[in-house]
């Protein structure tokens, strides 16, 4: 009676030894399934870092072009003072403030601070919402025609992207109650200060109204409205800041205190 031990090793082997599952070849469909999730993941890398390093880019840029106006709105008053000193402010202040003309489309008019958006914020305020506006590196926050001017009685109403195209309302839901929103123009700065938000639909323009959300009303407050898209990277709604009027005085009066190292720094750039 044999054992199994006295079997021959290499037969031993063969009879234990299992042969091995052939594997299954990968699909055409598979492998192309792979490439297309690969190929897929590569492009939304590719565009959310497209959309970031554009959206920086244009920030930068809008920022240099308003820093620009800013100078040489100041240099300019300046000159024209002969180089003499800002006089001190009167003890009644310095009376209405000056309501400028409507400019002409696209022509940039003002720059608007918010300090809650960032010591660096600053950017020009041009005619009109079109692309050529608020896609452009040079301007991005566009002034709703028809609506008042900086200082006039009733609704002074600009818009910006909120995430592209330098972003320029992109934090605009981080305001405050009574946050200070500066504008400047060539005649001097206007202080607002920040109220409260809502959310609207597209279709709602009554907030551009004189008295927003009351066309038939009579304005006697001067504010401003910021408006934007909502969410982000989405059009589905809108976002409303208001503000009201508080003060402004002129160039040759220097900038609002809050701003003079903003000012400064312009100057030396």
């Amino acid at each position: 009676m044999s054992d199994r031990a006295d079997l021959p090793a290499t037969e031993e082997t063969r009879r234990g030894r299992r042969r091995p599952r052939p594997r299954g070849r990968a699909s055409v469909a598979g492998v192309l399934g792979e490439l297309l999730i690969t190929a897929g993941v590569l492009v939304l890398l590719f565009l959310g870092w497209q959309l970031w390093w554009n959206d920086a880019v244009m920030a930068g840029s809008q920022s240099s072009a308003a820093a620009e106006i800013s100078r040489n709105w100041i240099e300019q008053d300046r000159l024209a003072r002969g180089h003499t000193a800002a006089p001190a402010p009167e003890p009644t202040g310095y009376g209405d403030p000056v309501v400028a003309a409507a400019p002409g489309p696209a022509d940039a008019f003002a720059v608007l601070y918010v300090p809650r958006f960032g010591a660096d914020y600053h950017r020009s305020i041009a005619e009109g919402v079109g692309l050529d506006v608020l896609n452009s590196p040079q301007l991005g926050i566009g002034h709703y025609p028809g609506t008042q001017m900086p200082g006039e009685v009733g609704n002074f109403a600009v818009a910006a992207h909120r995430s592209a195209n330098g972003g320029g309302m992109h934090l605009i839901h981080q305001l405050q109650l009574g946050d200070p929103i500066y504008v400047q123009t060539s005649d001097g700065f206007y202080t607002y200060r920040f109220r409260d938000l809502e959310y609207v639909s597209p279709a709602t323009v009554e907030v551009l109204d004189p008295v927003p959300h009351h066309p038939d009303a009579s304005a006697v407050d001067r504010i401003i409205t910021l408006t934007s898209c909502n969410p982000f990277y989405s059009t589905a709604e809108r976002i409303i800041a208001y503000g009201v009027f508080e003060s402004w005085q002129p160039t040759s009066a220097g900038a609002p205190a809050e701003l003079a190292t903003i000012i400064a720094a312009q100057a030396q750039g």
